[in-house]
């Protein structure tokens, strides 16, 4: 096994035979994504797609939470960073740039936002019996912009994904999996192990042969996926020129309930 490390706030990778850890290492700020840790997924993640060794990845995270979302002002507002895509990148979300590998997802504790839209992003999750799962953004007066729009939906059908999109509640592991969106709970501390193991044994089939099953699953929801990613730009048109969004950025910062006007 070959390491490479880096510092708290970072992506950091293992190699363990053909699977390629990425794991999320910010415990002090549960997780939470800065742009910069964003560029560093993104290059992880192409890292998966375009080496030939790495069959299978698994992304995962250190400490108690896979991760509370972004770290909003970096993000939003009068200081926040340039995040864009970069040409020629796999997308952390998979709404442009898809990476071609099989990825299981291990998470546990807070997993919000960009949480479960990372999770959707890839092909199977292990989840640990305490997760705490939100798609909370109409809270914050923004929408979901990573897919839940429609990988909610295709994941766990039109009813259920809607409750939660709506509600924009928090739920149990036991409520993922009951609707299709983690694909087995185990009991806390031991999701990114399991997930290892489900790796390592997709690892022992031929590469090829589960790259082309991907694709080919792929071709039969992309047409669908196309249209819900090309209307992201509008969605992200109306919310950020509403008030609402204003008032949720500034709530957040001020650590208050935000008081929405519909407009």
């Amino acid at each position: 096994m070959s390491t490479t490390t880096a510092p708290v706030g970072q992506i950091r990778t293992e190699v363990h035979g053909h699977v390629l850890k990425i794991i999320i290492d910010n415990p002090a700020k549960k997780n939470s994504f800065s742009p910069q840790m964003m560029f560093q997924m993104s290059d992880a993640l192409t890292l998966l797609d375009k080496t030939d060794e790495y069959w299978v990845g698994v992304v995962c995270a250190e400490g108690g939470d896979f991760t509370a979302g972004l770290d909003m002002p970096k993000f939003f507002g009068p200081k926040a960073e340039n995040w864009d895509l970069r040409e020629g990148t796999i997308d952390v979300f998979a709404l442009a740039n898809r990476c071609r590998k099989p990825i299981v997802t291990a998470v546990q504790g807070i997993v919000f936002t960009i949480g479960i839209e990372m999770m959707l992003a890839g092909d199977i999750v292990i989840a640990a019996d305490d997760c705490r799962f939100c798609q909370m953004e109409s809270k914050r007066g923004i929408a979901p912009f990573g897919g839940a729009h429609f990988r909610f939906l295709t994941r766990a059908g039109w009813g259920d994904a809607m409750y939660h999109l709506f509600l924009c509640d928090e739920f149990t592991s036991e409520r993922a999996y009951k609707i299709g969106l983690v694909q087995e709970v185990v009991p806390a501390g031991q999701q990114i192990e399991r997930a290892m193991v489900v790796a390592e044994t997709i690892a022992k089939n031929a590469p090829i042969g589960i790259q082309v099953t991907k694709e080919a699953a792929l071709k039969f929801i992309e047409s669908g996926e196309r249209a819900a990613v090309d209307y992201i730009p509008k969605i992200k048109d109306r919310v950020f020129n509403s008030e609402d969004f204003k008032e949720g950025i500034q709530s957040f910062v001020e650590r208050r309930a935000a008081v929405f006007r519909g407009r």
